[in-house]
C-alpha cells in the first residue's frame, strides 16, 4: 500500500494557505547555502508558484511536499526535483524549518516514505542528492535511509568568500 502517512508526520501537497511558510523558508538567507538560492522571492511570485504546484510531475519535473505534524502544523518541506522519467531517477531535498524540531525523527520519516512513494508509486529506479560535505546532519539523515556516498565534488559550491566540497549520494532501488 502506498502512503504517505507516518506514525508521527504526514506529506501533503501544498496548498495557497502556505504562502507565508514558504516565504520564510525561501528568504532564510542561513539556508540558501543548501538551496542554492543567491536571491531573495517576492510573495508575488510564490502566489503563482503555488497557483501551478497543482501539476503533476511528469509536466514540471518536480515534487514540493509539506511535511506535516497531525496538528497540522507545517514543519518542513521535501522534494522532487530534475525527475528524468526516461532514466527513472530524481533527486531529492529536504528541510526541517525549525532547529528545535530537528532530530526528532521528523526528517527521517518523511524522507523514509518519500522513497516509498518514489519506488513504488513513481517506479524510479533511483534517488540521488547533494551533501556539503560540512553537513553531518543530513549525511547521517540520508545514510541511515540506505543511501551511499558515490562521489565528491571538489569546490564545488562557492560560499561567503571560499569553495566547499559536496558530496553526492545516491539510493538504487533493488
Amino acid at each position: 500500500m502506498i502512503t504517505l502517512k507516518g506514525e508521527n508526520i504526514y506529506l501533503r501537497a501544498l496548498e495557497p494557505e502556505d504562502l507565508d511558510f514558504i516565504h520564510t523558508i525561501e528568504n532564510d538567507e542561513s539556508i540558501w547555502e543548501i538551496s542554492n538560492t543567491q536571491t531573495p522571492y517576492s510573495r508575488f511570485l510564490i502566489k503563482q508558484y503555488l497557483e501551478h504546484a497543482h501539476k503533476d510531475i511528469f509536466e514540471v519535473k518536480q515534487l514540493r511536499l509539506v511535511i506535516s505534524s497531525y496538528n497540522d502544523v507545517a514543519l518542513g518541506m521535501i522534494d522532487l526535483f530534475d525527475f528524468d522519467f526516461k532514466n527513472r531517477r530524481a533527486g531529492v531535498g529536504i528541510l526541517v524549518k525549525e532547529p528545535n524540531n530537528r532530530l526528532k525523527g521528523y526528517g527521517s520519516e518523511a524522507l523514509k516514505l518519500l522513497i516509498n512513494y518514489s519506488f513504488k508509486h513513481l517506479d524510479l529506479h533511483q534517488l540521488y542528492c547533494n551533501i556539503s560535505e560540512e553537513n553531518d546532519a543530513s549525511i547521517k539523515l540520508f545514510s541511515n535511509q540506505g543511501f551511499k556516498e558515490i562521489g565528491l565534488k571538489k569546490d564545488w559550491n562557492y560560499v561567503n568568500g571560499s569553495y566547499k566540497n559536496e558530496y553526492l549520494y545516491q539510493l538504487i532501488n533493488k
